[in-house]
């Protein structure tokens, strides 16, 4: 059963985020209603889940969140925001969070999103990792990140057309038909460039993709890819 920890300031959506988890056979282990409780009460409860909340006092969701996936091996943190296009949400990707739900989110996405979430994907769909990145990318600055320094000379050809395609916001069914291969193999790549990578998920290989410079905001997919 997934293990959930809520962190919102709000204790009437607290109460309904559990009921609604509840009543869903996911197993809610604790609240917290700020930044500082949160990280504390990931420490000790290990969840497989956090939900928090971008705005919160003490300490805001942005620093509990990078707090909890230091400390918080296997954890992983969803951020809560009341909008789609929330400034702070480009910064979570970055560090590492699997996504971003709305508050207004119906109960059914809610419990599927945190299963989704807790088997290691992430959050966003594509069409919206898309448009949330490119818009920071293109010049809405968000806040301050650490820059990204990874070693893509570690990956393949391949795998590098893969992660730029992730960037791009593709899925794995797109992935496939793209570059002619199995929805298998593709998934295969993706697990070598998020091992050689350090990648928790989708949602920060996009980031990655974007910081670079792998991918140019604004540009569009190309055609297929031809050869292996």
């Amino acid at each position: 059963m997934t293990r959930v920890l809520i962190a919102d300031d709000q204790a009437l959506v607290r109460a309904g985020f559990r009921l609604i988890l509840t009543a869903r056979g996911v197993e809610v282990v604790g609240e917290a209603a700020d930044g500082a409780e949160a990280v504390a009460a990931a420490r000790t409860l290990r969840p497989d889940v956090v939900l928090m909340d971008i705005r919160m006092p003490v300490l805001d969701g942005l620093e509990a969140a990078r707090r909890v996936l230091a400390q918080v091996p296997g954890c992983r943190v969803v951020m809560l925001t009341t909008f789609d296009l929330d400034r702070y949400v480009y910064a979570a990707l970055a560090l590492g969070a699997s996504g971003f739900l709305l508050k207004d989110v119906t109960p059914e996405h809610l419990a599927a999103a945190v299963r989704l979430v807790n088997t290691g994907d992430a959050l966003l769909a594509p069409s919206i990792t898309r448009r949330l990145v490119e818009r920071f990318a293109a010049g809405d600055q968000p806040p301050a990140v650490p820059p990204v320094h990874r070693d893509l000379t570690a990956l393949t050809p391949r795998e590098l057309e893969v992660l730029r395609l992730l960037g791009q916001g593709l899925s794995n069914a797109e992935l496939a038909d793209r570059l002619t291969l199995s929805e298998a193999t593709v998934k295969t790549h993706v697990a070598r460039i998020f091992a050689k990578l350090d990648l928790r998920d989708r949602a920060q290989a996009v980031v990655l993709a974007y910081e670079t410079g792998l991918v140019t905001p604004g540009v569009l997919p190309p055609g297929p890819v031809d050869g292996r």
